[in-house]
Formats: structure tokens, C-alpha cells, sequence
């Protein structure tokens, strides 16, 4: 099987990384790609965004899939282009993606279905933001109601801070708070089968003790063993399957991943937001524990036939991945700074801790910072606090000039908290 993965982040080379483990598959394309994931798939040049240049791409390469890694791609309908070529494309059309490129869509969507969430409303005047944060109150949650790289949402105590930010956007949605910790929930659909992967936990924050601002997330971890048994199937029953038999009877059906942000509340499971692809940092340790060759199950989505699938094979270990970020991130990051220590990470007693690449680019022999989330150290190890060990000890290798980490993934965790 030939398989073209479109992006260039760690998610992607976390994908790439699998798919090329896989015996199924006889040749691993990735377009644009980074420096990492030179090292594990041909890399191909093209506009991310441009549909037509994608599909002719993956003509050329007679591709038998397509795995659309970003979302803005899938918002854009680049997935559509690939599938009227002719090609199997994991990833949803543009209409479904607006599960993700609307925040007020999918509102809409999970009123339909009965899926539970925070109330909220949709504001597009001053008049309408001052009455929505009135009627919530402190924390205040303010959404950007289209795509933002993971950065357009702020929970804030500051009323000015929320109206700001709030004005600053065409359209928002402003919702209650949700409390209680958060969990990744990703499920791989074809429109009608619906097959669950395991959860995870992310951190967004910038800084050690969830302080700082949001940002795409600094880090994950699965298992949660702090977690209910009975949570995976849970969601399945009252956030995947309704929602994605509410977009089939809509006549857009979703294929592709479907990807279930929650909060476990003291009133029960609440989805926060949807989004319309692989999240980053969780996929990159969702992918470390599946046991299961990736690429006939992305398949088998693309095509319709996810109901030949058997059940999914995981490994006991836990997984824990620490991302390294670029100077003053998430604001203005800097880029073009040389990475050092790569080579000592590969060259670990642990083949299971290992880097995935994010942001960064090749100058000669070097590999330099080219974005804001540089690099995701993953580690697997029989418990968390194995894991994080590992994780932690790989980063401790890792040189990069004025870079910052979170030192506290997964501790709560790994100490039975």
C-alpha cells in the first residue's frame, strides 16, 4: 500500500512513524513534512491548502490513501479534491470538518443529537458578548468560533481580558465553564461504524501548574488511571455515535477521526469541543500503546468498510510525551535556532523513548527551530512514572537556546492523584 500523509508536524511524524512500522505498507510519502519525518518517509513539496496541487500529488505517486493530517486543510476541502481524483482519503469533507472549523456549529450539531455540553451562546456584537458574560459569570470562556491553531480559546477571572479577546474575533461562543479534569477521547469513524481509540490527557497551558496562557498543548500522557472503566463506552453511547449519526442524517457524513474534548464534571461527561482530525500532543502517545498495524484501519475508513475491523490491540505500557517549545511561545516565538542533542537521543540505551518532530526545518547538516512547538519527546515505560522518566531523561538531552518545557506531565498521575 502507498499512503501519503499531507503536514508537517509531530502529529504527522507520529502517523508517518507508525505507518512505516506497518508491513502493509510498501511505500510512506509525506508532503510537505519536517526534518524528522525525512527520516522515516519520502518528503514531497507541495501547498498544504491547495487541493487540486494535493490530489495531483497523490495521483503521481499512485497512492492507494491519503491520510489529511492539519485541520485547515480539511476545513478548506482539500479531502474533497483527493476523493474526486479517485483516491481514499482518511479525513472528513469540508462540510463535515465544520465540526471543528465552527464552534457554533457544532453546537448546533450536539443540540441535535442530545450530546451533552455547556450551555452557551454565539455572539457577534459588543451588546451580545456583554450579555453572554454577564449571564455566565467568572471563569469566563470565550471561543473563537473558527480555527486557531489551538490558540483561540481564553478561560480567564478577567471580565476585560474575556471582552477583549471576545471582540477581537468575528464570532465567538461564549459558555459556561466546565469543571473537573479534561480528557482526549479519539475514535476513528467511516460514517456509520464508529471504533474507539484510548483516551488521553493533554496540558495547555503553558507553564507548570497549569498556569500560563493556552497554547496547542505541552504535553500527554495514556492511560488514565485515574479514569472510570466504563468512560470509553460512555462517550461512545452519548458523544461519538450520536453525533456522527447526526451528521449522516444531515447528508454530510463524517469519515475520518473524530476527536472528543471532554470535561468530567460533578454533573457528568461534557464536551468541550470537537475537532476534525488527530489532535497533537495526545496522538503521539495514543499512537505509541496501539498495537494494531494503522494503516488497513485508516483504510477501511476511507473506504466505508470500518465494520471489517476487528476490535483494536493495545500494549499494557503507558506513554508520556513532553514537548519542547521555542523561545517566548506561544506570543512571538524565535526560530532558526540550531537543535542540539538528537543524535543522543537516538542513540539512548531505551529504544522506547524517542522525538517526534514538530517545528523544524534543515540548514545544511543542522536541524533548526521552525515554529513555536519545536519537538515531542515520547516515552513508554510499564507505568507512568516510568514513562515520565524516560520522557524526562530524553529532554534532559535535548539543546536548544532559550526553549522552555513543562516538568510537571503527568506527575499528578503517576503519584495515583
Amino acid at each position: 500500500m502507498k499512503v501519503l500523509v499531507i503536514g508537517g508536524g509531530a502529529r504527522e511524524h507520529a502517523l508517518c512513524r507508525s505507518l512505516s512500522l506497518d508491513p502493509d505498507v510498501s511505500a510512506l510519502y509525506c508532503a510537505p513534512g519536517n526534518a524528522g519525518i525525512a527520516e522515516v518517509a519520502e518528503l514531497r513539496p507541495v501547498d498544504a491548502l491547495d487541493g487540486a496541487a494535493v490530489a495531483a500529488l497523490a495521483t503521481g505517486l499512485d497512492a492507494d490513501l491519503v491520510v489529511v493530517g492539519p485541520e485547515a486543510p480539511l476545513v478548506a476541502g482539500v479531502g474533497d479534491a483527493v476523493r474526486a481524483a479517485g483516491i481514499p482519503v482518511f479525513g472528513p469533507s469540508a462540510q463535515a470538518a465544520q465540526l471543528e472549523g465552527s464552534k457554533a456549529f457544532a453546537k448546533d450539531v450536539m443540540a441535535a443529537a442530545g450530546v451533552p455540553t455547556a450551555r452557551s451562546y454565539v455572539c457577534t456584537t459588543a451588546e451580545e458578548v456583554d450579555e453572554a458574560l454577564d449571564a455566565f459569570g467568572a471563569p469566563y470562556v470565550v471561543k473563537d468560533d473558527g480555527l486557531a491553531a489551538g490558540k483561540g480559546v481564553v478561560v480567564t477571572e478577567d471580565r476585560a481580558a474575556a471582552r477583549a479577546h471576545a471582540l477581537a474575533c468575528d464570532r465567538v461562543v461564549i459558555e459556561e465553564y466546565l469543571d473537573g479534569p479534561e480528557v482526549s477521547l479519539f475514535a476513528i469513524t467511516d460514517g456509520v461504524t464508529v471504533l474507539p481509540l484510548q483516551p488521553a490527557q493533554d496540558f495547555k497551558r503553558a507553564l507548570d501548574g497549569d498556569e500560563g496562557p493556552n497554547t496547542g498543548g505541552m504535553g500527554a500522557y495514556s492511560p488514565l488511571p485515574w479514569a472510570d472503566p466504563k468512560l470509553v463506552d460512555e462517550v461512545m453511547a452519548l458523544v461519538l455515535q450520536p453525533t456522527v449519526d447526526e451528521l449522516r442524517r444531515r447528508g454530510t457524513p463524517f469519515s475520518g477521526l473524530l476527536y472528543a474534548g471532554l470535561a468530567i464534571t460533578s454533573r457528568g461527561t461534557r464536551v468541550i469541543e470537537f475537532n476534525a482530525r488527530f489532535g497533537d500532543p495526545e496522538t503521539q502517545v495514543v499512537l505509541a500503546r496501539l498495537r494494531t498495524p494503522l494503516a488497513s484501519v485508516l483504510l477501511n475508513a476511507a473506504r466505508g468498510t470500518l465494520d471489517a475491523e476487528p476490535p483494536l490491540s493495545w500494549r499494557d505500557e503507558a506513554a508520556v510525551t513532553v514537548v519542547i517549545a521555542s523561545h517566548n511561545y506561544p506570543e512571538t516565538p524565535r526560530t532558526g535556532d540550531p537543535i542540539e542533542g538528537l543524535a543522543e537521543v537516538a542513540a539512548l540505551d531505551a529504544p522506547d523513548a524517542y522525538v517526534l518532530h514538530a517545528g523544524t526545518r534543515r540548514e545544511g547538516d543542522a536541524v533548526v527551530s521552525a515554529g513555536g512547538r519545536v519537538l515531542s519527546v515520547t516515552a513508554t515505560g510499564s507505568d507512568l512514572a516510568q514513562a515520565r522518566e524516560k520522557a524526562y531523561k530524553a529532554v534532559s538531552r535535548i539543546g536548544l537556546d532559550g526553549s522552555q518545557h513543562r516538568t510537571d506531565i503527568a506527575a499528578k498521575a503517576a503519584e495515583g492523584r
